[in-house]
């Protein structure tokens, strides 16, 4: 189906830079993540959670 869409080459090529995008993508998410000390994610990892205790 793909093939059909974009041609066999690309489809090829997609297929072969798909885990490298991947897993470049989860490295940038990550690295997103710890520069921006995001809240809303980091409160469900167990570590960090104690980080953003709450005095209540």
């Amino acid at each position: 189906m793909l093939s059909k869409a974009i041609g066999p080459r690309y489809a090829q090529l997609l297929r072969l830079w798909f885990p490298t995008l991947g897993a470049w993508g989860t490295v940038g998410a990550v690295g997103l993540v710890y520069a921006t000390d995001w809240r809303l994610i980091l409160d469900y990892v167990p570590y960090i959670n104690g980080k953003f205790k709450k005095d209540e």
